[in-house]
């Protein structure tokens, strides 16, 4: 069923507001009066409603049940620009309550202010698309940090605060899951294609005290990383 998400303003008694980009998406779909939508709140109340010109009347509201009970946020080092529409696209599709973008010593891309902002614009865009298509009740948010620190204090804040490191031989993924059982929140940091180098490492895992794990003996792509990340977490809170 076509899911479009409006502004909680826009929501009234008996029948919801449409905007003129959601009105542009319904003739693309070439959707008629009276056809049934599911729209979004984007705070996680859904409400299935029947078209009825440039409004949507509401039929029954519930709670969105695509939800995950773990509020997962994804720390990305910047990357080329289609490998970073993969990574925003899986991450919302499984999941992910905000993605937050960092620059790294090794990040192979670099981008001035105006730059930044236009990339952010698209992959707000693709969150959005991500989010109509897996049957989300939010829409994450996607935003830049101003720089790697910030990055690492921000992901710190989290019940469980994860930094995937390749050179980590210690601990596994599994094991710091086990060993806070029951976290609510958590962070994934994954670095850029170039890796992180040890300096890095010894600021989030030393300094920030994030728990250093590894994803397996295989080097995943900067884009794979995030994918497998999340499958493993939701699958360990049991979301999958």
């Amino acid at each position: 069923m076509p899911r479009f998400f409006v502004d909680p303003t826009a929501i009234g008694d008996t029948c919801i507001q449409l905007d003129p980009e959601t009105l542009a998406h319904i003739r693309v779909l070439r959707l008629g009066p009276n056809e049934t939508v599911i729209i979004s709140d984007r705070a996680g109340v859904d409400y299935r409603c029947a078209l009825v010109g440039d409004q949507a009347e509401i039929c029954t509201q519930f709670k969105n049940r695509a939800e995950p009970a773990v509020q997962a946020t994804v720390y990305l080092g910047l990357t080329r620009g289609e490998r970073m529409d993969y990574a925003v696209q899986k991450s919302v599709e499984l999941g992910a309550i905000a993605i937050r973008l960092f620059s790294a010593d090794r990040c192979v891309v670099r981008y001035d202010e105006k730059g930044l902002t236009k990339k952010i614009a698209r992959w707000e865009k693709v969150a959005l698309e991500a989010a109509k298509q897996s049957g989300r009740g939010v829409v994450p948010t996607v935003a830049a940090t101003p720089d790697f620190r910030s990055a690492m204090l921000d992901a710190a804040k989290a019940d469980c605060p994860l930094f995937f490191y390749e050179n980590e031989v210690q601990q596994s993924f599994r094991e710091v899951l086990q060993r806070r059982i029951g976290f609510r929140t958590i962070s994934l940091v994954i670095g850029p294609e170039g890796g992180f180098t040890e300096e890095e490492a010894a600021l989030a895992i030393e300094e920030y005290g994030l728990d250093s794990v590894s994803l397996g003996p295989r080097i995943l792509r900067a884009e794979t990383a995030p994918v497998a990340a999340l499958a493993a977490v939701m699958f360990f809170a049991g979301d999958m």
